[in-house]
């Protein structure tokens, strides 16, 4: 097979610590399938808040556009690099951009009051204990742990809580390495904004051992997601020490399918291509999938434009080719991705390069929210528009899904029914396995952007599931 071509750049130093020390040539190709590419080989250099002045982009910007960033920054965590700056926006349509809307802060993502408090504060260029309990307070009213994550997600064992662990599916348990727990750049959007901004708001795990205790007490559990944060920001033998001890025990053979949650694909595609431990990484996927297992790369994606490059569809080619299945998911957003155009494309450019289009989620109720959010009603038509315009390769794609409290409700429609006009909602997956594919009603709502918006159709006084996850409640 022929080799890609890559050509080392010796960059500056990163100014933050990251887990990818110097860059060399790769070893070897496993990807190309007979194409050659010059890819460019930097070094990881993070440009966190402290530094968008240093940004040559930003420079033409507005002052106000600017400093909305820097208030904006204080609250919610800020970092891209220089791939991201460089390579996916396209600066003559900023701020408009998708990736620029994706990437840098923006006015609107805080409420305006809390808005106005923040940037007094800048503006009075106040200290670091003037900040704290403002930021603190803004932080805690945007619901930074949804869907109960920390009250009822957290298992125990042997009347232990179980750190760095949730387990809100019966087959699933999602595992939160303290390592992985930072990406290479953040979204504006990010669901887990809280595991940035503090080690008092962070779910991870300390030691290793704890999961694979759970894991082997736990039969049931045929599934295991790495996510954070990034797992694709440790080095390839931190995440081997958590993998193979999986892998050669018989007391987690239950365990058959491995997904790893990541957005490395659009942020930092160089670490399946030319990190300097890139191909070790590559030969640690092999050797889940020699085992028998199932391994997912579970894909961030959020538009086509991340699609677009030389070196994440080098990245693509050499995943695919260790036997690893790239699925890929992302919430609908506006500003970003709110039309059925956007939604057709993605999933064409997914399918033709090899990817499974898996989720369109609805954004979550945390965070910038009220700047991303789109109505449920108008969420659906998106993703009916978009679905009948593909072929059956990209229908795999479910949605637009919420991950509430209860589990995951997919909006079917808006319908007729008994006269009245409602969603039309079902569980594609649930806190009890028993609500999973249970079609119920909801009223009609043309605001609604979330389940618990929603109020039980045909004069009932709760949903069918209401009283099951009370339940749950009381004895966590």
């Amino acid at each position: 097979m022929d080799a890609i071509n890559v050509r080392v750049v010796h960059s500056r130093t990163p100014d933050e610590a990251f887990d990818t020390g110097r860059h060399g040539p790769l070893a070897n190709n496993r990807s190309t399938n007979g194409a050659r590419a010059d890819i460019v080989a930097p070094r990881y250099r993070a440009i966190s808040e402290r530094r968008l002045d240093r940004i040559p982009q930003l420079a033409g910007r507005h002052e106000d556009e600017r400093f909305a960033m820097e208030v904006v920054s204080r609250v919610l965590p800020f970092r891209t690099n220089e791939y991201v700056v460089n390579n996916l926006i396209d600066w003559s349509r900023v701020p408009d951009d998708p990736i620029y809307q994706m990437t840098f802060p923006q006015r609107g993502m805080l409420d305006p009051a809390d808005f106005d408090r923040v940037a007094d504060l800048v503006k009075r260029d106040a200290t670091d204990e003037e900040f704290a309990p403002v930021v603190a307070s803004i932080r805690e009213n945007l619901n930074p742990h949804p869907a109960g994550q920390r009250e009822l997600n957290i298992p125990r064992h042997e009347d232990t809580v179980v750190e760095g662990i949730q387990h809100k599916y019966r087959e699933t348990v999602l595992f939160f390495p303290s390592r992985g727990q930072t990406c290479h750049a953040y979204c504006t959007f990010c669901f887990r904004w809280a595991q940035f901004v503090g080690k008092d708001m962070k779910i991870y795990a300390k030691q290793m051992d704890g999961l694979h205790r759970y894991l082997a007490s736990h039969p049931e559990v045929t599934d295991l997601l790495i996510t954070g944060g990034d797992p694709m920001v440790m080095k390839a033998s931190a995440l081997s020490r958590y993998l193979e001890p999986i892998l050669n025990s018989p007391d987690t053979a239950h365990v058959r399918n491995i997904r790893i949650g990541t957005k490395s694909l659009t942020f930092w595609p160089y670490r399946f291509v030319s990190d300097p431990d890139a191909d070790e990484l590559l030969g640690l996927l092999e050797r889940v999938v020699a085992s028998g297992r199932h391994l997912a790369i579970m894909a961030h994606f959020n538009h086509w434009q991340e699609l677009s490059t030389d070196v994440v569809q080098a990245a693509m080619r050499r995943l695919r080719n260790t036997g690893t299945v790239i699925r890929a998911q992302g919430p609908l957003l506006a500003h970003i991705n709110d039309e059925a155009a956007v939604w057709r494309r993605m999933w064409e450019d997914q399918v033709r390069l090899g990817v499974v289009p898996y989720y369109m989620f609805v954004e979550r109720d945390t965070g910038a929210k009220r700047y991303f959010e789109v109505p449920l009603e108008r969420a659906r038509q998106i993703y009916t528009d978009a679905v009948s315009q593909v072929s059956g390769l990209a229908r795999t794609a479910r949605g637009p899904s919420m991950s509430a409290e209860p589990g995951k409700v997919e909006v079917l429609g808006v319908q007729r029914v008994r006269g009245e006009r409602v969603f039309v909602l079902r569980f594609l997956q649930g806190r009890d396995p028993n609500w999973v594919g249970v079609p119920f009603f909801a009223e009609f709502d043309p605001k609604a952007t979330w389940l618990d918006q929603l109020r039980p159709a045909f004069g009932e006084k709760r949903f069918f599931f209401e009283e099951g996850l009370e339940s749950m409640r009381e004895m966590a």
